[in-house]
């Protein structure tokens, strides 16, 4: 079964936190110095914030996978629509390790489909502290506008 993953850039993490465990009724499932997730079961949702410097607001949406066939199949749907496709697989990035496609819809909003391989220590493989999360350069934020190519610029 998969789940639905929205991952918002906030200003401040402590207010964000506040608002969004009241807004769910539920404190986050993981919290760390920059970063929260809330792994909602009503709606189904894996909801992030972070506060590492990227524009505030919506950073990506996508969809996870909790099988890796899921993820095959929803690799397999982008490649049927001719979607741009940046591959990550094995990356470390939002404290955890997974197998990822990316991709930008239409109206160029970054949609990250993912399987979670197990959790890791730091946000991601440099934890440089500051940039989008995990967006590829090539594949846009809703605050900024498209890259020119498809190399990693940071972690998620």
């Amino acid at each position: 079964m998969k789940r639905m993953h929205l991952h918002v850039s906030v200003p401040e993490l402590e207010p964000a936190i506040r608002f969004y465990s009241q807004l769910f009724a539920t404190q986050p499932s993981v919290v760390k110095g920059d970063y929260a997730k809330w792994m909602l079961e009503d709606p189904r949702v894996n909801f992030a914030v972070s506060a590492r410097g990227a524009p505030v607001g919506l950073n990506h949406l996508g969809i996870q996978a909790e099988e890796a066939v899921e993820l095959e199949e929803l690799g397999q749907r982008l490649d049927d629509i001719d979607a741009d496709v940046h591959e990550e697989m094995g990356t470390h990035c939002c404290y955890a390790q997974s197998d990822k496609y990316w991709t930008t819809d239409p109206a160029g909003i970054a949609w990250e489909s993912y399987h979670t391989l197990g959790s890791i220590p730091m946000f991601g493989a440099q934890d440089e502290g500051t940039g989008d999360c995990c967006v590829p350069e090539g594949t846009s934020t809703v605050s900024c506008g498209p890259a020119s190519d498809n190399e990693a610029k940071g972690c998620c």
